[in-house]
């Protein structure tokens, strides 16, 4: 009778494990920036963050492919460290905040390509443009974060985007076409 039950025990939790549903993490914005940096006329690469995001991501630790993330970055936090460059790129010349004031991304496709490696695709939305995308992700840490004694995850990810595919094409070629993007993000277990 007790080895029936812990057969039954046993069964039932190899069970709850395989079907276990990807859970939801908060995306902990102190510690999450997007950072994108161009060429200016061959004489620097000035940068510029985007300092609020949210969304939904939802993580399976088991299957990182079975993973999704949807994200919306307002330009209202865009920040260069410089109030003149930051309106410019807010403006029509740019993104065109005032019209088009998000800018989108929404997996649709995450892929484990070594161990600490995954391949992201997903559409993203600048500009009122959407196009396909591919994150370069590096897994920086998946376990319980000691200071939160939570379950946590962080990840870096990098692209190249061409700006005048998403119809941002003011001063190209001088003020360069490819933007060099890099995400990095901290996240921790969404409490219930």
């Amino acid at each position: 009778m007790l080895q029936r039950l812990l057969v039954s025990c046993l069964l039932a939790a190899t069970g709850a494990t395989a079907f276990a549903a990807p859970a939801k993490y908060d995306i902990d914005t102190a510690h999450t920036q997007v950072v994108f940096r161009w060429d200016h006329f061959g004489f620097s690469k000035p940068s510029a963050t985007l300092e609020k995001i949210s969304g939904t991501f939802l993580l399976d630790t088991a299957d990182l492919a079975k993973s999704s993330i949807e994200v919306t970055l307002p330009l209202d936090g865009l920040h260069t460290g410089v109030p003149k460059l930051d309106e410019h790129l807010k403006s029509a010349d740019f993104f065109d905040a005032a019209k088009y004031p998000n800018i989108t991304f929404k997996s649709t496709k995450v892929e484990k390509i070594g161990a600490d490696q995954l391949k992201v695709s997903g559409d993203l939305t600048v500009h009122g443009v959407t196009r396909p995308v591919v994150l370069n992700v590096h897994v920086n840490k998946i376990g319980d974060n000691p200071m939160l004694k939570a379950p946590s995850a962080g990840f870096d990810a990098e692209t190249t985007l061409k700006r005048s595919d998403f119809g941002v094409s003011a001063y190209v070629p001088n003020v360069s076409d490819e933007i060099k993007v890099h995400i990095t993000l901290d996240s921790h277990l969404a409490k219930s």
